[in-house]
């Protein structure tokens, strides 16, 4: 438990540099063309709130919480015309994003035990998110082509 506190904390530190690293990989991902009508600001403090309050978000946060908050997100990015695969691809990247930085982190510190195990529970998620993904552009594609 003591090391989940120690990359909680390193996380919380560093939200800033995680959320600019972040707003880059949006930039540049092919898979997000529409997030350009999304202010890079807004993007960046709702991403910076989650992983500067990580913890916050773990350990006392409700469903009841996170249904408010994504609701939200999701209903302002329907406003701004970005498709629903978008946005779960940017939710991937921020997930990801947080991952890689985990990794270097471990690796910095030489904790290769923690860093091994780390990457296999990225490429876990790598998979489901990655299907998440690709389920909802064929969803959208398939109403875009019957008009529904």
């Amino acid at each position: 438990m003591l090391l989940t506190y120690k990359l909680i904390e390193l996380i919380e530190a560093n939200s800033d540099h995680l959320a600019n690293s972040l707003l880059e990989k949006v930039r540049t991902s092919p898979y997000l063309s529409e997030y350009r009508n999304v202010p890079p600001v807004d993007l960046k403090e709702r991403v910076q709130g989650i992983y500067g309050h990580l913890g916050e978000w773990l350990e006392t946060h409700k469903e009841q919480d996170i249904e408010a908050r994504y609701v939200e997100i999701g209903a302002r990015r329907a406003e701004q015309g970005v498709p629903l695969s978008q946005l779960n691809w940017t939710i991937v990247l921020t997930k990801e994003n947080l991952w890689e930085y985990l990794k270097r982190s471990a690796v910095a510190a030489d904790l290769k035990e923690l860093s091994g195990e780390l990457e296999m529970l990225q490429l876990l998620d790598q998979f489901f998110d990655r299907a998440l993904y690709f389920a909802a552009v064929g969803y959208e594609r398939y109403q875009e082509k019957h008009g529904r």
